[in-house]
């Protein structure tokens, strides 16, 4: 039973392996046409350009942190300055009436106590400002600190300027401006002003 068995299989086996040699035998394959199809391959051409660059990669993970350095040496103190922190200072002088009819000289005092060396005044006048005169004329209004006018950085000061007046009629020109005179005056020293 097993020999009818094994020559059963040789007859199927042996048949099979005939059909395909003789499938083979009368075809040969060329190298060539596979890879060109049926042209024959000429000379190696030039090197071709280099292309152009490529573009940028993403950026790299970060590194990890370095060690402590060594601890520095302990420096030197020369000299610690705790200045006060600035805060204003500042005074407000107001009159009700200042129609003292004066032309020249002082109009007011205002006294105050001034903190610092280093800091300016802002000053401001807000008033009525009177020029009365029958020729042209001109009148200057300044402040003065100690006895001197200020000067810095800019006069603080205001002009006013007029015509004559009607000399046929002989009258007298009399105006009142309302003014406002403002500015900073530098140079002034600490102490009472």
């Amino acid at each position: 039973m097993i020999s009818s068995r094994l020559l059963l299989l040789a007859c199927l086996a042996l048949p099979l392996y005939g059909v395909e040699k003789v499938r083979n035998r009368g075809y040969r394959k060329d190298p060539d046409a596979d890879k060109y199809g049926s042209c024959m391959q000429g000379p190696a051409g030039t090197a071709g350009r280099d292309g152009n660059p490529g573009a940028n990669g993403i950026p790299g993970t970060p590194g990890i942190p370095g060690r402590d350095g060594l601890k520095g040496e302990k420096g030197e103190c020369i000299s610690e300055i705790f200045e006060e922190p600035w805060r204003p200072n500042y005074k407000q002088c107001a009159w009700n009436s200042l129609n003292y009819g004066i032309d020249l000289g002082k109009v007011a005092d205002c006294t105050f106590t001034k903190l610092r060396s280093d800091s300016a005044l802002r000053v401001l006048f807000t008033g009525s400002l009177r020029l009365k005169c029958k020729n042209a004329c001109c009148q200057r209004w300044y402040f003065t600190f100690n006895g001197a006018e200020c000067t810095g950085p800019l006069p603080v000061e205001s002009i006013i300027y007029l015509d004559q007046g009607s000399p046929e009629l002989n009258s007298t020109i009399n105006i009142h401006r309302t003014s406002s005179v403002e500015g900073l005056c530098e140079g002034i020293k600490a102490g009472l002003v």
